[in-house]
């Protein structure tokens, strides 16, 4: 599979799932870290061009109606951008100290969650990131 082929995926992944959440700015900027860090973060060798077209069908269910598939990505966006900013004020996380047994619970917390988005790929045959992103210090 050649580079470009993988850029293209990119950009049409990227350029769906933006109008599935119409532009919304928080929305945007978690979603594109997220693709970003699942496409460096993946060997080129997984790239799969009938995952990527089953991804950009359900990402053009989601934009073309408020269902199901809308819902999904809303609520998907929503974990990712709590799970980014840590699950708690960021005022208060520069005053508070983390105690071994906290750091443990932030890095397991979303364990459930990945291994449900997981499953969602492997029945649907998509590939939505399923990846923590944060070190929980």
């Amino acid at each position: 599979m050649a580079q470009q082929e993988i850029i293209h995926a990119y950009r049409h992944l990227y350029r769906h799932s933006l109008r599935a959440i119409l532009y919304s700015k928080p929305a945007r900027y978690t979603l594109r870290s997220r693709i970003r860090l699942a496409f460096r973060k993946s060997p080129p060798e997984a790239y799969d061009p009938q995952r990527v077209a089953n991804t950009i069908e359900f990402l053009q269910y989601a934009a073309r109606e408020n269902g199901l598939e809308h819902k999904i990505v809303k609520n998907l966006l929503l974990v990712w951008w709590n799970q980014d900013l840590g699950g708690y004020n960021r005022a208060a996380r520069n005053t508070t100290r983390i105690s071994n047994e906290g750091t443990e619970i932030k890095t397991t917390a979303y364990d459930t969650f990945n291994h449900s988005i997981m499953m969602l790929n492997e029945s649907m045959g998509m590939c939505l990131p399923h990846m923590t992103t944060r070190d929980p210090i």
